[in-house]
């Protein structure tokens, strides 16, 4: 631990950003859309790799979301999620309530911050601000303190977390398939009385 070192998350990033909204009445923003638009609600301690809406050109241009190229991290700020992050696997756009980190990839590893954030959720939690619901801002999330590694060891150990996730999600699948294959084998013979 000798050699780790503490500083912020603004000083990882290239760029630290909130989204923002196309407005909802107007329909054109979101009719036909091809550019993938995420919701804190969708900021789940996990990859992105689709949103569940979309915007037009007209939305983006017309409000205050901005691009966020792919494999950066996102932070929810507001709600229920306030705290919890994101790896973007695609170049994607953000609502207002999300905290867009473009990492400098010369100094930090986008993955090993995911983690850090991930395993660091109570204390970042912590910080947020408000009566009614907790809330983080970006300044919150920017003076953040980040104990890390030179870049060659933040790497490494992103690249042991990521192969673990990565089983675990094909674990999951595994599973999901299997019970699929269970749930129709119990039809075939218990609903529809087919030949065993």
């Amino acid at each position: 631990m000798g050699d780790w070192r503490e500083t912020t998350l603004g000083n990882m990033c290239k760029n630290m950003f909130s989204g923002g909204t196309p407005n909802t009445s107007q329909h054109n923003y979101y009719l036909e859309g091809v550019i993938p638009w995420l919701n804190t609600k969708e900021v789940n301690n996990s990859r992105i790799y689709f949103t569940e809406k979309l915007i037009s050109n007209l939305g983006l241009e017309n409000s205050s979301a901005k691009w966020v190229p792919a494999n950066n991290v996102i932070v929810a700020m507001y709600g229920a999620t306030a705290g919890k992050v994101a790896v973007n696997k695609i170049d994607l756009t953000t609502n207002q309530a999300c905290c867009n980190l473009v990492v400098d990839e010369s100094i930090a590893s986008y993955e090993f911050i995911f983690y850090y954030l991930k395993n660091n959720y109570e204390r970042l939690v912590s910080l947020s601000n408000g009566a009614a619901q907790q809330n983080l801002n970006t300044g919150i999330i920017k003076s953040f303190k980040v104990l890390a590694p030179d870049i060659q060891t933040q790497e490494k150990i992103a690249s042991i977390l990521s192969s673990l996730d990565d089983k675990i999600e094909l674990n999951r699948k595994m599973n999901e398939t299997l019970e699929e294959m269970a749930r129709a084998i119990f039809k075939s013979w218990f609903v529809d009385f087919d030949p065993v």
